[in-house]
């Protein structure tokens, strides 16, 4: 039977105990015997340790601490194996796992994940606030550490879409009181910053006011006097980089470069090169995931993958580690409080028998084993989701084939049309431009030349508008369709196809489930992912959200689609701060210039 954590004392009221085990004048809570201690702040490992925990922290680290056992101390022998300090994510959205914070914590866990820095605003899109709060209420109910930074950007681009609700300076200052709130997220409108604007330097300086971290977001190429003007606006990291002179720009102009492995994105080989040949300090790099699917976490692992990877691609493991620990506790300014072994931190360790496969053997939070040998074994509590939380897919009226025709310029014959470009394993698109053939009047598909359709439609407020568009780069054949009202950051639905009634077909069944994500085939659904939660997410087990979206991705195969994950690929097309071409409700955007422009020169 899984077990309930109970809530972690502070330093404060922890200090009389954890000093009396120290000295030998009390029995620990728990000891593990006869380890490797993974030192992350000296960047050693020292064998033959023993670890003291009382009132789920640490209390000493020494080779010998058998004075520590007393008649009801725990006792785990670690046989030689290495101890290493939870992971912690430092950069990453729970609802890019099509989860809750209750059960991605679950499904982490057994990973080594400990903790998690979170920003909620796929939600703060769709719920404004109140969601936020939920996802911060649920987080703090969990076995491991899930902070929340506030996000700062609804819309993330404004005139630019229309979200569900927005969020401005005042909820930023409200925010920043409750109690597991980090700091700011990722501040993705970089145009803004560098232009002054009020608003989002209103925003910076409330979370500055606070003592807390802004996040940062800068998906330009523009390393010059753009970059600078970005980072004195005062965010303090960005992981956006794909290159290694994104990464030394960054820590040179005094902010962390994190580099990221998510499901679609691959950013860590191309960075990290920056430590590994060019020798910078590695303590302003931090490792962190951003988005991860559910399947990526079932199938693959979470920070434990991150890490192995980067050790696969040259990095020193003890260097790796300390980019997934220490390095992250201590750019939020929680360095006295986790990310290493040492006294009086939160008692977050890891046993495993290889520093660079990194196999995860047993999971202790806050003193407790919470997953031994890839189970979990303690319970994740769930928030009580409103009504209100599940019922936000609102089209107005039933679609129909027609909204999704595209029309031709009346007596054209061929049109020169922008096309959006999916860049394999990466978040930006390239903006193409294709002449396409007109028939009847209409632009349609062409999938000889991997042209499909593409669609948003509006959720939040039952409007029934349409904006049709043209993408390129997922491979579709036949008649097909795939709908998902995932769509960073406005998460209106999506919809990408090459036949207009199947297209109908799949923006009225989310609208039927609540959300989700649908595969349309020759004119039946061939799979289903139900997310009721903002349409982002659901509150079922990891496994069986998992089971669905692997059926999805297959689905996707099945229509001639081969990229890689191409389900974040999909999600992304309206994430109109990302170069160089999306949709939104408004129309195109050329994020280049962040304008709207119009699908036919």
């Amino acid at each position: 039977m899984k077990k309930a954590i109970s809530p972690l004392k502070s330093w404060a009221d922890s200090a009389p105990r954890l000093v009396a085990v120290a000295a030998g004048r009390a029995p620990a809570d728990l000891v593990i015997r006869g380890g490797q201690w993974v030192n992350v702040h000296s960047r050693e490992v020292l064998p033959d340790h023993d670890i003291a925990i009382a009132e789920g922290r640490f209390a000493a680290i020494g080779p010998d601490l058998g004075g520590a056992i007393g008649n009801d101390t725990e006792v785990i022998e670690a046989d030689g194996q290495y101890m290493i300090p939870g992971l912690c994510d430092g950069h990453m959205h729970i609802e890019s796992g099509m989860l809750t914070p209750a059960e991605f914590a679950a499904a982490v866990i057994p990973h080594g994940t400990t903790t998690m820095f979170t920003d909620p605003h796929e939600i703060a899109n769709v719920l404004g606030l109140a969601g936020v709060r939920m996802m911060h209420d649920e987080a703090l109910m969990q076995p491991v550490n899930i902070f929340t930074q506030m996000p700062s950007c609804a819309p993330s681009a404004p005139g630019l879409e229309t979200t569900g609700f927005e969020i401005g300076p005042d909820d930023v200052a409200e925010a920043m009181a409750w109690p597991g709130i980090i700091g700011l997220g990722e501040m993705m409108n970089f145009p803004g910053v560098i232009a002054g604007s009020q608003q989002m330097l209103a925003e910076i300086a409330e979370t500055r006011k606070a003592g807390k971290t802004v996040g940062g977001h800068y998906a330009s190429p523009d390393l010059g006097a753009a970059f600078r003007a970005y980072a004195a606006g005062g965010p303090a990291d960005d992981h956006e980089g794909t290159s290694e002179a994104d990464a030394i720009a960054r820590v040179r102009q005094g902010m962390r470069a994190m580099l990221r492995l998510g499901s679609a994105w691959y950013d860590v080989e191309s960075q990290i090169t920056a430590i590994t040949e060019k020798g910078l300090d590695a303590r302003n790099f931090i490792l962190c995931t951003d988005d991860c699917h559910s399947g990526t976490l079932v199938n693959d692992g979470h920070m434990n993958r991150v890490v192995r990877h980067a050790v696969a691609c040259g990095c020193d493991p003890l260097i790796a580690l300390q980019m997934a620990t220490i390095n992250t506790a201590s750019h939020f300014g929680l360095e006295r409080e986790l990310g290493s072994i040492a006294p009086g931190r939160r008692a977050d360790v890891i046993l495993t028998s290889d520093l660079r496969t990194l196999p995860i053997n047993r999971v202790i939070a806050r003193g407790r084993t919470v997953a031994e040998a890839g189970k979990i074994t303690v319970t994740c509590p769930h928030y009580d989701w409103p009504r209100s939380a599940r019922e936000t897919v609102r089209l107005g009226r039933r679609l129909s084939a027609d909204d999704f025709v595209i029309t031709a310029p009346e007596g054209a014959r061929e049109v020169a049309a922008r096309v959006i470009g999916v860049v394999e394993n990466q978040a930006p698109t390239r903006a193409l431009r294709v002449l396409m053939p007109v028939s009847d009047g209409r632009i349609e598909p062409d999938a000889a030349r991997d042209v499909a359709q593409i669609a948003l439609v509006e959720r939040h407020r039952a409007t029934g508008q349409v904006v049709n568009a043209l993408v390129s780069g997922f491979g579709y054949r036949g008649r097909m369709a795939m709908g998902s009202t995932v769509a960073h950051d406005s998460h209106h639905m999506i919809v990408v196809g090459t036949d207009r009634g199947m297209m109908a077909c799949a923006a009225n069944t989310l609208a039927e489930i609540g959300g989700g994500v649908t595969v349309w085939r020759d004119g039946a659904e061939t799979a289903r992912v139900p997310l009721p939660i903002a349409g982002l997410m659901s509150d079922a087990p990891a496994e069986d959200v998992a089971a669905n979206a692997t059926r999805m991705v297959a689905a996707m195969a099945e229509c001639g689609c081969t990229l890689n994950n191409a389900y974040m690929q999909h999600s992304l097309l309206a994430l109109v701060v990302i170069p160089e071409l999306r949709i939104s409700d408004r129309g195109l955007v050329d994020v280049t210039r962040f304008q709207l422009t119009e699908l036919i020169e």
